[in-house]
């Protein structure tokens, strides 16, 4: 017959557990402070740019000027905003904002159809023609440019937004093509037996299996295309010569002249440039994530 443990060294085993529990505890509360001071360190990188952006678009330029980047403001002034407009801010934004929507319809018109017939034809032509088509991850637009502006002159296409949208569609596509082709490979080759038991055809099977499915896919080549046509400054450079055609990264320009740069002029322009994009990023944010990492953020 076994015997039964003494009470007191029940006790003191509870006690020097309980001891070991607290002593580990403590170990896990201990302030890292290496990490602390590199993420101060990072914080300072990012934040620094940010301020001296949005405590230059709120200042006067004479006080900038005589206090420099780094002073806080001594007020609180929308005249830089109100000056951005009237030198044409508001048209180089229209025109950014037609270019932009008009490459984004483009991407998700031809994009979702071409990644579901490469993912569901698997011939030997169809994968030729799919890495004949990724050549084009190897051309940099800069190579290109000469016969751009050919092609684009003799389309008649010269000084007008249609002659930026489509090179800027073009560019897109094949990165826009490899992302939602991954995304549309995730997808179970069972829901698709699935559909096909259930006599559905391939304009139901895409549109009520494929689309909702790629849903994080189709939000990161949005996201992606609108960036590349928002930002994009050798198109409109190259291919657009009038007030009337110009963009927002043109239009910057309009605040450097031989005299100097309206800093303060041409810094609150770029904050009312980038609200658009941290829109986007914000109501956007979860279904990117969710097309980097595949179908259902696996």
């Amino acid at each position: 017959m076994s015997a039964l443990p003494h009470p007191a060294g029940t006790a003191r085993a509870r006690r020097s557990a309980r001891r070991a529990e607290a002593a580990g505890a403590a170990v896990g509360r201990r302030p890292n402070y290496l990490a602390g001071a590199g993420a101060f360190l990072w914080l300072c990188v990012v934040g620094l740019p940010v301020y001296v952006m949005l405590g230059a678009a709120v200042r006067d330029r004479p006080e900038y000027t005589a206090n420099g980047p780094l002073s806080p403001p001594a007020g609180f002034s929308l005249a830089n905003f109100a000056r951005d407009f009237e030198g044409g801010f508001g048209r180089y934004f229209l025109n950014t904002a037609v270019v932009t929507a008009s490459v984004v319809a483009l991407v998700l018109l031809l994009v979702p159809p071409l990644a579901f017939a490469i993912v569901r034809n698997r011939g030997r032509a169809t994968s030729t023609v799919f890495r004949v088509f990724l050549l084009g991850l190897a051309v940099p637009a800069q190579a290109v440019i000469v016969p751009m502006f050919y092609l684009i002159s003799k389309a008649g296409l010269y000084d007008n937004l249609i002659g930026v949208i489509l090179p800027t569609a073009a560019f897109c596509l094949p990165v826009c093509a490899l992302i939602l082709t991954g995304t549309m490979r995730d997808i179970g080759g069972e829901l698709f037996e699935a559909m096909a038991i259930d006599g559905a055809d391939t304009r139901r099977v895409f549109f009520q299996l494929v689309v909702p499915l790629s849903r994080g896919g189709l939000s990161t080549i949005t996201v992606f295309s609108a960036l590349q046509a928002w930002n994009g400054f050798l198109f409109p450079l190259v291919l657009t010569q009038s007030e009337n055609t110009k963009v927002l990264t043109l239009g910057l320009y309009n605040f450097q002249t031989q005299y100097g740069v309206d800093i303060p002029a041409l810094l609150a322009a770029v904050v009312l440039s980038t609200v658009p994009v941290l829109l986007v990023y914000l109501f956007a944010r979860r279904a990117l994530v969710q097309g980097l990492m595949g179908v259902g953020g696996k």
